[in-house]
């Protein structure tokens, strides 16, 4: 059983499907609401607060990778798990740049997919700090999204979560480790991953008055740029 009823957006078209997902999840103690199309589940995102979603890529009428780019741009920050009988590099480099955080190919076992779910929620579970702006950064006390200039962020879980990080410290500077062990769960990866989501954040933050800034041996904070 989960340590918390955590809420799981289960996105499949093919009933089979989504009958044994929805059991297999509720069996491990999550609560699960079930969709068989793009549209139903932006229509079920916007009047629930999932912790996780699992997405089918080949749905009817919208496909998975568009409904998962449609909800990073309504600014829904959930992990997000695509399931596809596709396994190319392109499809799932189209996932994760659609917004997706973990990728299962069909067929897969269920232990995998219970276990992948789990970390998610782990990952997703993290205390909410407690800073909420940092110049024109804002969160949203109600629904914890992030915007600038008072326009929605469109950010990964990921990204979300180490903008959201660095926003609770202020200009305080935030070590790579800090951010590994935060966001990731763990400091035993390369921490060029950080790296990597500093640049996503920097193209999203372009053309405004925050910058982040890179601290030579210890890792980033948020500056403001005075013009």
């Amino acid at each position: 059983m989960t340590t918390a009823a955590a809420h799981v957006l289960v996105v499949e078209d093919d009933v089979t499907m989504s009958d044994v997902v929805r059991r297999v999840l509720e069996e491990d103690g999550y609560r699960v609401s079930v969709s068989g199309t793009g549209i139903d589940a932006l229509i079920l995102a916007k009047s629930n607060d999932f912790d996780v979603a699992t997405i089918d890529a080949m749905l009817p009428e919208m496909s998975g990778f568009e409904l998962c780019k449609h909800l990073r741009q309504q600014g829904f920050v959930f992990p997000i798990m695509m399931l596809t009988a596709r396994d190319s590099v392109d499809d799932r480099v189209r996932g994760l740049d659609a917004g997706a955080d973990d990728y299962l190919i069909k067929p897969f076992a269920f232990a995998e997919l219970s276990a992948r779910v789990r970390a998610m929620v782990r990952r997703n579970a993290v205390a909410t700090p407690s800073a909420t702006e940092f110049g024109q950064l804002h969160v949203d006390a109600g629904t914890g999204r992030i915007s600038l200039n008072g326009s929605q962020l469109s950010l990964s879980t990921r990204e979300y979560a180490v903008l959201r990080l660095m926003i609770s410290l202020g200009d305080e500077a935030v070590p790579r480790e800090r951010i590994l062990a935060d966001v990731w769960g763990t400091t035993h990866i390369d921490p060029n991953i950080v790296d990597q989501y500093v640049r996503y954040l920097r193209r999203k933050l372009d053309g405004s008055e925050i910058a982040i800034e890179t601290i030579r041996g210890t890792g980033y904070r948020l500056k403001r740029i005075v013009p």
